[in-house]
């Protein structure tokens, strides 16, 4: 607990006192001079409330993907497959894991540049390819997270008693019907906990936006612009501080439903 302390909460807290400083606008440094002028500017710029909703949309989208391709594939897994092929299927959601970030991004690139994999698919049904762009970024992104949601659902529906399942189909109900009242409810926690990573590690990441995102940025972007080539720190400190009160506000919802509780 002292070193969480030490290395996060006061990291964090130091995140929050160079927000309120100011750079010079003549030599470019950074001055200790307490002012709310960084957080003015993110307020009443349109283009970062732009970026600041853009940034929360694609990290809910990408959360709602994650869900619903890993559910089904996480019950499968669990419920379905025998001990053999379960033993494989968990292995080939861990293998992704251990290639680079950087590698599989830039292979999502490749599939969405000009004539690549997306635009030689979609030729074949008389679609264009949607190229770089925030369409680009969702597939990358949700792709990227796919694991970590994976997992976590896997393990709720591990401990779900098969005879719950049982039960329900002696009663009369359907296999979807199973689901819906059965299934759902119980591994309800075990979504949350896969969202709380899906959606953390969305509203954080600049990399993937460079890559296959085109123009568009978000707010990982902002901040990594800022501290770089603009060196304005209290400004990049200032943007910095949204994911964080947005992860609150997430946590704190998430915790009136009880999940976090049975987790």
């Amino acid at each position: 607990m002292l070193w969480l302390g030490v290395a996060y909460l006061g990291a964090l807290a130091a995140l929050f006192v160079t927000a309120l400083w100011s750079q010079n606008s003549f030599t470019g440094l950074v001055e200790r001079n307490w002012t709310l002028d960084s957080f003015r500017t993110l307020f009443t710029v349109d283009v970062y409330r732009t970026i600041a909703l853009r940034t929360v949309g694609v990290a809910v989208l990408v959360t709602v993907i994650d869900a619903v391709v890993a559910f089904p594939i996480a019950l499968y897994m669990s419920k379905v497959a025998r001990p053999g092929l379960r033993r494989f299927l968990l292995v080939a959601v861990l293998m992704p894991l251990w290639a680079s970030y950087l590698v599989k991004a830039y292979a999502w690139r490749g599939m969405f540049s000009e004539g690549g994999l997306v635009s030689s698919i979609a030729g074949l049904v008389g679609l264009n390819s949607p190229g770089y762009g925030l369409t680009a970024t969702i597939v990358t992104l949700a792709y990227l997270w796919l694991p970590y949601m994976i997992l976590p659902i896997y393990a709720g529906l591990e401990r779900l008693p098969n005879s719950l399942l049982e039960a329900s189909s002696d009663l009369g109900s359907k296999s979807l019907g199973t689901v819906r009242r059965v299934v759902l409810p119980m591994v309800f926690p075990a979504v949350v906990a896969g969202s709380i990573f899906t959606f953390s590690l969305t509203l954080g990441d600049y990399i993937a936006v460079r890559i296959v995102g085109g123009t568009n940025q978000l707010l990982g972007n902002v901040v990594y612009d800022n501290v770089g080539a603009a060196n304005n720190l209290p400004f990049a400190a200032a943007v910095a501080t949204v994911p964080v009160v947005v992860m609150l506000v997430y946590l704190a919802a998430i915790r009136r439903t009880g999940a976090m509780e049975s987790l």
